[in-house]
């Protein structure tokens, strides 16, 4: 008998469960031009990761996007303030002192005359600066010895545990006056230091947690099976799949550490003058904040939009590499 040809509207398709289920001519040829596919795969017959799923999330989403605009604004203000913010920081005129808005000074002047526009704008590179050098050195630290205690596990656990507790019943601000109170130095460096010492515990904790729940896998297992050493299992297997939740938390904590910098140096603690600083600039202006609310107004409104945009990042990041939340 001559063979008979295939029909479409024959098509057979497996429902994901054990059955089976019958296409038309439409569905059956819908399935195979999909580019994500009946089971989930991307372009080219290839399978979406995690990463690429969040991606696509992240593009769709108003809040991420709208923070993101906002991050790269200050992220350019930072690098370059005189783009967008003339003269120096550090003129001030005390004939002008507490005076309100004019040309060349769209935010008034201070109590000592400076410009708060240009204090403002050049306070966003101080702030970005300690938040993002403090948010990498607190990943770094945290993350090797929290991935370390967690894969090895034993007495080093144990001993990381308990001094992440001691470090966890220290109050920041507490800890900051105390220790920075000691400290001469008028740069940057003492203030991002202070927050990895106190900060690393808290990623040393998720990155701990995640690695114990990844090395459970069986595609650990295997590969432990086969032979692989410690440290590829570590960087090729496991932390790939165990860093989702340690960038999602030190992204909103990226905000945090821009709102600490800015209390302490408001305590006199953090940076002092001759720095700019949104922290020195709303301690400077509290006491003619019935004089010159203006001074006060925008720092402390630079400073709570940037933090609110970092967070409302890490929000975002959140419910797209979180798997529950799909």
């Amino acid at each position: 008998m001559p063979e008979q040809p295939h029909e479409p509207e024959g098509a057979i398709a497996g429902t994901g469960m054990g059955g089976t289920m019958d296409l038309g001519a439409s569905e059956a040829a819908t399935l195979e031009r999909t580019p994500g596919g009946p089971l989930g795969t991307g372009p080219a017959g290839r399978p979406r990761s995690l990463w690429s799923d969040a991606w696509r999330d992240l593009r769709r989403n108003p809040v991420f996007l709208l923070s993101g605009l906002v991050i790269v604004f200050l992220v350019f203000v930072s690098l370059w303030p005189s783009a967008i913010a003339s003269g120096s920081p550090l003129k001030c005129d005390l004939a002008r002192a507490q005076d309100g808005a004019g040309p060349g000074a769209p935010f008034g002047y201070d109590g000592q005359g400076c410009n708060v526009y240009t204090r403002t704008v050049y306070g966003a590179r101080t702030s970005v600066t300690v938040g993002v050098l403090a948010t990498l050195g607190v990943s770094v630290v945290g993350s090797v010895l929290g991935a370390l205690a967690g894969y090895f596990g034993g007495v080093w656990d144990s001993i990381l545990s308990r001094i992440t507790d001691i470090f966890f019943a220290i109050p920041v601000v507490l800890g900051g006056l105390v220790l920075l109170s000691v400290v001469t130095s008028n740069t940057v460096w003492p203030v991002i230091g202070f927050m990895v010492l106190l900060g690393w515990p808290q990623i040393s904790r998720i990155a701990r947690g995640s690695v114990i729940t990844a090395k459970q896998n069986d595609y650990v297992q295997a590969a432990r099976a086969l032979g692989a050493s410690d440290s590829r299992i570590l960087l090729r297997h496991i932390a790939p799949n165990a860093v989702a939740p340690v960038i999602v938390v030190a992204t909103i904590a990226l905000g945090t550490y821009i709102a600490l910098e800015a209390t302490l140096s408001y305590l006199g603690v953090g940076l002092k003058p001759p720095s700019v600083s949104w922290g020195i600039d709303i301690s400077a202006a509290s006491p003619y904040i019935r004089n010159a609310p203006h001074a006060l107004l925008w720092p402390s409104g630079a400073l709570a939009l940037t933090v609110l945009a970092f967070i409302m990042l890490g929000d975002a990041v959140r419910d797209a590499l979180d798997p529950k939340l799909r």
